[in-house]
């Protein structure tokens, strides 16, 4: 079988082509714009993703099956008839909607946490496409019109593609909108954020199947980091994974039922036909490869090459800090009135003491998820990372040395196309191979945990000052 994996991310779209006995390429990447149309707002063209994965897939070349990976939270509205969109899509790192957020009534964290899971955060899509009806006159007068489509970023996809309006368990748990104890959606959440149930996407297996793309069945459709989790192995509770792309995401399985979690978030893993529903705990750091991004566009540093190794002790244990909270600070804390931080320098810093520092200030927030993980994820339990930043042997030593535990970087990278090709029935244990492995040989201290905590203390809540 030969399977192209399309991921869908926040930056690109790739497709790689995955068959039994351990053959892989990747067959395209297409880098798609990344639109502010003001502080805090991002966006994405719907119509420039759709072409990418086209072409993506189109360099593919004959196959026998498609899986689909999607952003998550990233959303937009549509219209049903025409299939044009009417909104752009906006981004899963879109803070447009806090202040809409924080207005609702008395209750309403407790009543999201209880049936969904999720806190009352931007970075979820209830609140994102109840936006898009408020704002966008072309949304309401669909809706008039009975004419509407709502959804994540895969329902805009299968829509177009496939004629499948449809969404998968794990992602639709990504919106703030789905009832976890029932699979389905919540009439109460979606009367909450004023999201109209009627125009949302059935629910179903992550391999129910969404149709065909000229004649190529389309197996699979799933978020990004939920096809991670499954390209890493983890099948196991306690078995966890961390993906460092964009933002840096923290998914562990807890099994059959739903996890009770303090700070992180219960998510659905994955349903699969036939098998039920897999659950998960998942917290997150917003900015990962977005803080490297932000570093290099200042000239910190010019080439990745350059994260590779450093001499001397730590930036952290010499004093120079840096919290990445760009877009605010995600699990545990919640914050998107937190400012990224630099503290510590004096005149001897230079701009690799500098990029050293962001790297370990991602780690750091890191070990907080897994921290707050423990339960789940008992000390000594190895932790499987991907992802740009997992290529930097500092920071895989960094983080296992931070976090006290074996970090595993896995030969093959691509886990989330790994996953996906793995839920769309292809043998890929020979494709998963060796890995590489970091073990918390030195440890971070005490003291320089403090004030690291210090720190993030400090950047909490500086916006809203």
């Amino acid at each position: 079988m030969r399977v192209a994996a399309i991921d869908q991310g926040t930056t690109s779209t790739r497709c790689l082509v995955i068959g039994d006995g351990g053959a892989w390429r990747v067959a395209a990447s297409r880098r798609h714009g990344q639109h502010h149309p003001h502080a805090g707002w991002v966006e994405h063209d719907p119509e420039e993703l759709l072409a990418n994965i086209r072409a993506v897939l189109e360099a593919a070349g004959p196959v026998d099956a498609i899986a689909i990976a999607n952003q998550g939270e990233s959303c937009l509205a549509w219209d049903a008839v025409t299939g044009a969109p009417l909104s752009p899509v906006i981004v899963w790192q879109d803070a447009r909607t806090a202040d809409r957020l924080a207005a609702l009534p008395e209750g309403s964290e407790d009543l999201s946490r209880r049936i969904c899971g999720l806190p009352l955060d931007p970075y979820f899509s209830a609140s994102k496409l109840a936006w898009t009806l408020r704002e966008l006159p072309a949304v309401a007068k669909a809706r008039r019109e009975g004419r509407l489509r709502l959804g994540t970023t895969d329902a805009f996809f299968l829509d177009r593609l496939c004629g499948a309006f449809l969404t998968d368990r794990a992602t639709a748990s990504r919106t703030g909108l789905l009832d976890l104890a029932t699979g389905g959606w919540s009439a109460e959440l979606c009367a909450l954020h004023g999201v109209p149930i009627d125009c949302l996407p059935p629910v179903v297996d992550v391999d129910a199947g969404f149709g065909t793309i000229d004649g190529v069945p389309v197996r699979v459709s799933i978020v990004d980091q939920q096809a991670a989790l499954f390209g890493h192995g983890c099948r196991a509770p306690g078995d966890c994974k961390i993906t460092f792309g964009t933002g840096a995401f923290m998914l562990a399985v807890t099994g059959a039922a739903r996890p009770e979690t303090d700070g992180l978030l219960p998510t659905v893993g994955w349903s699969r036909t036939g098998a039920g529903t897999t659950f998960a705990v998942e917290g997150g750091v917003y900015d990962a490869g977005a803080a490297l991004e932000w570093a290099r566009g200042i000239g910190l540093y010019s080439s990745h090459d350059e994260l590779a190794g450093f001499d001397g002790p730590s930036a952290l244990a010499r004093g120079i800090v840096f919290v990445p909270a760009l877009s605010g600070l995600a699990a545990p804390y919640w914050d998107r009135d937190a400012a990224p931080l630099f503290i510590g320098m004096d005149h001897a810093t230079d701009r690799r003491d500098l990029v050293r520092a962001v790297l370990e200030g991602i780690a750091m927030l890191t070990v907080g998820l897994l921290d707050a993980a423990a339960p789940v994820v008992p000390a000594g339990h190895p932790v499987s990372i991907d992802g740009g930043l997992s290529a930097s042997p500092y920071f895989a030593r960094f983080l296992a040395a931070a976090s006290g535990r074996r970090i595993v970087v896995p030969r093959m990278h691509e886990l989330t196309a790994l996953g996906l090709a793995e839920l769309a029935g292809a043998e890929v244990r020979e494709i998963r191979g060796q890995a590489a492995v970091f073990e918390p040989e030195a440890m971070v201290s005490g003291d320089d945990q403090a004030r690291f905590a210090e720190a993030v203390a400090r950047a909490r809540g500086w916006r809203g000052l």
